[in-house]
């Protein structure tokens, strides 16, 4: 199967998966209704619906508040605007995207953004000070991949749903918690109901993010594949994964909404209960498959190090 062939599957795959989010949230708000009842709940669906649009339109400054990501200049940052210019021609995007930089010792490096025309890359610090420029090159690729294979604007709408749905199952459990509940009788019938509503809200969250992982994970194989086409270089990014892998360093402010935006998983050295669960809640495959992919793909074994 071509890249192409599996973009255009992945296209398909992303329908079924928004559709599960539909269902979801379809899902949340008969939670909300089985413990507050219609007013309530129809309150506070529109206001998630209303949060969600505004973050939508709003995606490049709200992804940028949550990241850190502040915009550079060509004179403060010209090799790496060099960078951006020329793999963005190679990919033929209709415009260059901004470049923005997150002040954070760990190497890492994300594109967000509503579509091509309205899209960044940000790499931190960390990455340009680890990373030579054929390295940071393999990096931009992938991330420009992104943007060529429409990823951005499917992952930006999916860290804003996710988000939405975490925030609506927290505030109404908050709520509740507090005994804003709704009354209720006493009849076995309504305890069932409402112990189902409360595990509902519950569940979402987690039910979003693994949805938000099922985007994620096969998406970079594909960016990994078109971001060594678009540099023609497999083995330049290649090492720059492989300096990832060794990086003991995480970033210091990230969240799980957005955790999947980045060329790798800034949550993914976990420690204590969620490191028992063996990577099921990373939103990246690991890097040395993602390496040994590249290797295949390009006909190369990576020198020892």
């Amino acid at each position: 199967m071509t890249l192409r062939e599996q973009i255009r599957r992945n296209y398909l795959m992303t329908t079924v998966l928004l559709g599960f989010f539909t269902v979801l949230i379809g899902g949340v708000a008969a939670a909300l209704y089985a413990i507050y009842g219609p007013p309530a709940a129809i309150a506070v669906v529109i206001g998630g619906l209303a949060w969600a649009t505004f973050s939508w339109f709003a995606s490049t400054r709200v992804v940028s508040a949550v990241t850190g990501a502040t915009p550079v200049t060509k004179a403060e940052q010209p090799e790496l605007y060099r960078i951006v210019e020329n793999l963005s021609i190679a990919a033929g995007l209709p415009a260059t995207p901004d470049v923005r930089i997150v002040d954070d010792p760990a190497p890492n490096a994300f594109a967000a953004g509503r579509d091509a025309k309205h899209c960044y890359v940000c790499v931190t610090t960390g990455l340009l000070q680890t990373m030579d420029s054929r390295e940071i090159e393999g990096v931009i690729s992938h991330e420009l991949a992104h943007v060529q294979h429409r990823d951005v604007r499917l992952m930006t709408l999916v860290a804003v749903l996710v988000g939405v749905i975490a925030l609506v199952s927290d505030i109404a459990l908050r709520l509740l918690f507090f005994g804003g509940g709704r009354r209720r009788g006493s009849s076995p019938a309504d305890l069932v109901i409402l112990v189902i509503g409360i595990v509902g809200l519950i569940l979402a969250p987690l039910a979003a993010v693994g949805i938000q992982m099922a985007v994620s994970r096969r998406r970079e194989y594909l960016a990994d594949e078109g971001g060594a086409e678009i540099s023609g270089d497999a083995e330049g990014l290649a090492l720059a994964l492989r300096k990832l892998l060794d990086d003991p360093r995480e970033i210091r402010d990230t969240s799980k909404s957005t955790a999947h935006l980045y060329i790798e998983g800034p949550l993914r050295k976990a420690s204590g209960p969620r490191a028992l669960l063996g990577g099921l809640f990373d939103t990246h495959p690991p890097l040395e498959d993602r390496i040994a992919a590249l290797e295949k793909l390009g006909g190369f074994t990576l020198p020892p190090e």
